[in-house]
């Protein structure tokens, strides 16, 4: 099988994948150990609702930091600088939008899901469909590039390469996942998440301290290494990546809008309020995961600075997983074997727990808000719901499996994929939740066009936009029917969204209910009403 073996391996085989299989042990113990507690809707969704507020903040930060936060932004960092940090600002700030006008109200108005929000005042039927379907997309596109990290990783740090391993490593990253959601649910999730966060914050802190060492602890010295190694000085200025013409600039202005918005319409990261047993956690979470989630982009700066510096673009590009290698080769560059293996393990373990919690995430819409609450009207048997929760994951897994195979190939920067996410996250769920929680006249038709509306513009650009053809870069490179200009579609679909979802209430005839209008009000601003662990 000559394509299994790669022209070049990073570090030693043996010892990264002695490192892989240790994490995977831990948390597979950690996942049967949770498992003993579900028994019921409420434990494998939303982990009895008795995560406190400091672990749901560590929860959160461990969702949050995924593969595209370790590896795309510090290789975009290391390629390009300046225009490379914009990523971690947007990721950053976005979590204000979530504290100050999402945590605390979803947490006091939902159960499970982010539907049942966007369903309490509304027709239960259509509403939880169309938020099911969205949460579904914002979950692939997510998951896409979760597995594109994985297969780039894996094969850069096992000595394989060729699509033959590529497909092979994606498979056993999706079986993993799987296999975490059948067996522990949120809990499992939850407490993966948190040793998950713990240990990529501390290996970007090691690493960090590592880099900065060599430079006299001086950020100056490092910038002029960056500087030295790149031959110019454009990696310190704006434009190195979105400078060059004005679709390139447009095309910033569209990923910030998405990245600053898209945070508070994320499933997965929305879902976690629902595990703490207070609105008080909910918030205190959210402080807790802005703090974690800073210090690592503080970090992120550093450790892209360095493998630009220390390792060199050429061979960022040359490596396998391309600009998606840069942290995994600095850590080789500073320590050797060992160091490598370590990061390359705590990046794996970063995968694994994202996708666990994506794909719980979605199964959870489907068999809660479609399932039971559209096709079966509530009358579930006891524990109907989990069990096609359950069979949910495996088809929702073997589809990111096929989508992350695709995804490597083309060799995407996964933190743009992620951007992308964010992006359909931004335009399909965040308008419908603020009008939902704010606008009193708001009804069902208003939250459907908005919801279709948004996905359907956000969806169709991408399609038509050069991430998929006409370009070399493209996940399609031999095809070409682009003519949509951007690469975020943002700029354009998320004020289409808020204007459908206007347009939607304003044009049709129908009356909002506005005695659920008051009950959400006064649940969502009091927590009188908000739903409570319960217990067994």
């Amino acid at each position: 099988m000559p394509d299994l073996l790669a022209a070049e391996t990073i570090g030693s085989p043996a010892i990264n994948i002695s490192i892989f299989g240790a994490f995977v042990l831990v948390t597979l113990f950690i996942t049967f150990r949770a498992s003993r507690t579900n028994k019921s809707a409420a434990d494998y969704y939303a982990a009895g609702r008795n995560i406190t507020g400091t672990q749901n903040g560590l929860a959160i930060a461990g969702d949050y930091l995924s593969a595209a936060s370790f590896l795309g932004i510090a290789g975009a960092i290391a390629l390009y600088g300046y225009d490379g940090f914009l990523y971690s600002i947007g990721f950053l700030v976005a979590w204000l939008v979530a504290l100050l006008l999402v945590a605390e109200l979803m947490r006091n108005t939902a159960r499970f899901t982010m539907a049942d929000v966007l369903a309490f005042r509304m027709r239960q039927g259509p509403v939880r469909t169309a938020a099911a379907i969205s949460t579904l997309a914002v979950s692939l596109f997510y998951l896409l590039a979760q597995m594109a990290g994985a297969g780039g990783l894996v094969a850069l740090l096992l000595g394989v390469s060729g699509p033959v391993a590529e497909a092979l490593v994606v498979t056993i990253v999706g079986a993993l996942m799987i296999f975490y959601v059948l067996v522990g649910g949120m809990r499992g999730t939850t407490y993966v998440q948190m040793i998950k966060a713990t240990l990529l914050i501390a290996g970007a802190f090691v690493m960090t301290v590592w880099v900065l060492g060599k430079y006299g602890f001086n950020l100056s010295s490092l910038l002029g290494g960056a500087v030295t190694s790149a031959g110019s000085e454009s990696v310190l200025n704006p434009g190195a990546q979105y400078g060059a013409s004005d679709t390139t600039r447009l095309d910033f202005i569209s990923l910030g809008l998405a990245l600053v918005l898209g945070t508070a319409g994320l499933p997965h990261v929305l879902m976690r309020f629902y595990t703490v047993p207070t609105a008080k956690d909910a918030r205190k979470s959210v402080v807790w995961a802005i703090w974690l989630i800073g210090i690592f982009y503080l970090f992120s700066l550093v450790i892209g600075y360095g493998a630009g510096a220390l390792v060199g673009s050429e061979s960022i590009l040359a490596a396998p997983g391309g600009v998606n290698a840069a942290a995994p080769l600095l850590a080789f560059e500073l320590g050797g074997t060992v160091l490598l293996g370590i990061i390359a393990g705590v990046a794996f373990a970063t995968i694994l727990a994202v996708v666990a919690g994506l794909t719980i995430t979605a199964s959870a819409s489907f068999a809660h808000d479609v399932y039971a609450s559209v096709i079966k009207k509530g009358e579930v048997p006891p524990n109907g719901e989990v069990k096609v929760a359950r069979v949910t994951a495996i088809v929702i897994g073997a589809v990111a499996i096929g989508g992350g195979i695709l995804a490597l190939r083309a060799g995407i920067n996964i933190a743009f994929l992620v951007a992308l996410a964010f992006a359909v996250a931004a335009s399909a769920n965040l308008p419908t939740i603020l009008y939902t929680l704010f606008w009193k006249r708001f009804t069902t038709q208003g939250a459907l066009w908005s919801i279709y509306g948004g996905l359907i513009i956000c969806v169709g650009l991408i399609i038509f936009s050069p991430v998929v053809s006409g370009t070399e870069t493209s996940m399609l490179p031999n095809a070409d029917f682009a003519w949509f200009p951007l690469r975020n579609p943002g700029l354009v679909s998320i004020p289409a969204s808020f204007l459908l979802g206007y347009l939607g209430t304003v044009l049709t005839k129908e009356k909002p209910n506005e005695a659920k209008w008051a009950e959400l009000e006064v649940r969502a601003f009091t927590g009188i009403g908000a739903e409570k662990a319960v217990d067994h």
